[in-house]
């Protein structure tokens, strides 16, 4: 394809994507306050799954009449606003198979059957990490909450507005998920040759430390229970990660011919022969030496042009 071609196939993917993103949104800013029914299955409004964390907490620690769970809005375009917002967050995800199967579409043709393998498989293990890391965040998201609120209850009462509210649970569920990367990025280095295994076997205890410090700083709220269970979960996926660069070093170290890790000046040993050699190539010592043009005597007169 001309560079011509490539930009029109490229906004081309662009339109197809930012349609899906489109019907995502729109998706998403409808069941923001709609719930699903089917058949016996129920799936709740997103902003009443959202919302469950807060609701959870006692009612001492919400502001409004008991047995409500609502948040405040404290500008006429704020409800508006929140509900496009989070509408939007949703359609990106809900939109996922859309516009990343437009950049697969896009950047397959250059690629060669093994990379479009292993590009295949990094996106999809990215993918997981990232849901795993969200789901992790959602279901910490309540203890976090809790200790957040009840400090100071005796003297000061809490009124969160729904911009606050949902743009922390937001915080948290992305910083958790980008987070769960870490290990990927990982193996990733030792895939190329960039980290070895040898290298950090021995510095796990600095890795540890490493990882509750950015928990610590990482955590939107800073309670002890997302840094806790963000450090925790890293380290559990470091040392997977970790592992796998073990074996893959290994497979690799079985692979690779010993001649390779020799010294430049260092020889290789003796050179055996490939096989015997045949009696018919070995030279006549017994024999007069041909003459010289014998070779060219010897030849039909047709072989002349070849010669030339």
């Amino acid at each position: 394809m001309t560079i011509v071609e490539h930009i029109q196939e490229l906004r081309s993917r662009i339109i197809k994507a930012l349609l899906g993103l489109l019907l995502g949104t729109i998706v998403g800013y409808i069941w923001y306050q709609n719930g699903l029914t089917l058949g016996r299955l129920r799936i709740p409004a997103l902003g009443e799954i959202l919302l469950r964390p807060y609701c959870a907490l006692p009612e001492s620690s919400r502001l409004g009449p008991p047995g409500e769970c609502r948040l405040l809005a404290t500008s006429p375009f704020e409800m508006f606003l929140l509900r496009l917002k989070v509408g939007a967050l949703a359609g990106v995800v809900l939109s996922s198979p859309v516009w990343l199967g437009q950049l697969w579409a896009f950047i397959t043709p250059g690629l060669v059957r093994r990379e479009r393998r292993v590009t295949l498989a990094v996106v999809s293990a990215a993918v997981t990490l990232f849901v795993l890391g969200a789901v992790l965040a959602y279901f910490v998201l309540t203890y976090g909450l809790s200790f957040l609120m009840m400090i100071g209850e005796e003297v000061q009462t809490t009124a969160l507005t729904g911009r606050e509210y949902f743009g922390f649970v937001v915080g948290l569920i992305v910083v958790f998920g980008v987070s769960f990367e870490l290990p990927l990025f990982i193996v990733m280095l030792n895939a190329v040759g960039v980290l070895k295994y040898d290298a950090i076997k021995d510095k796990r205890r600095a890795i540890i430390l490493l990882l509750f410090i950015f928990a610590a700083f990482m955590t939107p709220g800073q309670d002890p229970a997302s840094m806790v269970a963000m450090a925790l979960s890293l380290c559990l996926m470091v040392e997977i990660a970790l592992q796998i660069c073990r074996l893959n070093d290994k497979r690799r170290a079985k692979a690779r011919p010993d001649w390779l890790d020799l010294d430049d000046e260092q020889g290789s040993g003796p050179v055996t022969a490939s096989g015997p050699v045949r009696a018919s190539a070995r030279p006549d010592a017994t024999a007069p030496p041909a003459a010289p043009g014998a070779a060219l005597d010897a030849r039909p007169a047709g072989d002349f042009d070849d010669v030339l």
